[in-house]
């Protein structure tokens, strides 16, 4: 069985830094928005067992969740450069 060669890059040297730097600041975000949601459930949860009125925590607890789940978009590609286009699929 002869060994198989690699295929040759469609993207050029700057498309990938682009895109290796369009991961790292997903990735930053990605992990802002989980310390966010995190904190504000713990509080939620700490108000709801010492039986503290919290509106705020609580509100901002849906708000959170709310905006966390509503994303539709996921898959989108942000920043300055060239993009991908992708037929529109429907959600």
């Amino acid at each position: 069985m002869e060994e198989q060669q690699p295929l040759a890059p469609t993207t050029t040297e700057q498309q990938d830094i682009t895109t290796a730097g369009q991961r790292r600041i997903n990735l930053i975000w990605e992990f802002t928005q989980a310390a966010i949601a995190i904190f504000v459930t713990l509080a939620l949860i700490y108000t709801a067992v010492e039986k503290i009125e919290a509106p705020e925590i609580r509100n901002a607890f849906f708000l959170i969740v709310g905006f966390y789940f509503s994303r539709t978009n996921h898959a989108a590609i942000g920043g300055i450069g060239w993009k991908p286009q992708f037929p529109y699929g429907g959600r």
